[in-house]
């Protein structure tokens, strides 16, 4: 195989004919899911449309300005769906801004490491290769950042005697809230471990399956999916740790003591 097969719009309204047949089972079966299947391939097919136009012009464009404010808007979208996604939520600034600083952080310290090692773009902030990269380790970042402060924040939430009671033990503030927070970090991490579990065997990952695709060596391709992988892995890690003890950091204070009146939501 020397290339890719190019796609029509009439070859991706052929792929989509078993949604819309998943739509008509919805409806038949009275689950009231087809507005939300109609209303989510909608709004996807517009979003990537549109990204594509935005990232063709960005790539045109070679400018490094555009990259990071691409980059910028990419984190902005990724911290306010870490936020949507909690039930209870650290109140002001700090809600919104806890899991955008912690992807941040995280994806752009891997993104970097990267770009300037493995990869080796010229230049190294090339968009083709910085902005993918980033988005994919955004994307995973975000999901084990969501993840670990949720469950962080319900384990306090609902255990907030046994906490308490550990404080008036004479614990330490980290020592009472390490069951949380064990239970935290493992449900941030469990994503990433069961995708690199599957990787290979149960599924092949869109990036290697598209290079295989468009004629690249798949052990070639093999080595980029584990590259890719492997920080991905990186990434969620160093998020998913910063955000669960900065939130704990926020939601205890230096006298020990627990508060959730730094939280919302109902905390009894």
């Amino acid at each position: 195989m020397t290339g890719y097969q190019v796609l029509s719009y009439w070859d991706i309204l052929a792929a989509s004919v078993f949604l819309i047949l998943n739509a008509v089972f919805s409806i038949s079966l009275n689950l009231g899911l087809t507005r939300s299947l109609i209303v989510s391939a909608l709004r996807m097919t517009v979003q990537l449309l549109l990204v594509g136009l935005i990232l063709k012009a960005i790539f045109f464009a070679g400018s490094l300005l555009w990259t990071l404010l691409a980059a910028a808007v990419m984190v902005a979208f990724a911290g306010r769906e870490v936020w949507a996604r909690q039930n209870r939520r650290l109140k002001g600034l700090w809600g919104p801004g806890l899991g955008t600083a912690a992807m941040l952080i995280a994806g752009g310290l891997i993104t970097l490491y990267g770009l300037a090692g493995p990869i080796r773009p010229d230049p190294v902030w090339s968009p083709q290769y910085a902005l993918p990269l980033f988005g994919m380790v955004l994307g995973n970042t975000m999901t084990g950042v969501s993840l670990g402060l949720d469950t962080l924040h319900t384990a306090l939430a609902k255990g907030r005697r046994e906490v308490e009671a550990q404080l008036l033990l004479g614990r330490t503030r980290w020592e009472a809230t390490r069951p949380a927070a064990r239970q935290a970090l493992r449900s941030g991490f469990t994503p990433i471990i069961n995708s690199m579990a599957a990787t290979g065997v149960v599924s092949l990952p869109g990036m290697m399956t598209g290079q295989i695709l468009s004629g690249v060596d798949p052990q070639q391709a093999v080595k980029y999916q584990l590259l890719i992988m492997f920080l991905l892995g990186g990434s969620t890690g160093l998020g998913v740790l910063g955000a669960t003890f900065c939130s704990l950091w926020r939601l205890t204070d230096t006298r020990h003591r627990l508060r959730l009146d730094r939280l919302s939501g109902e905390t009894t």
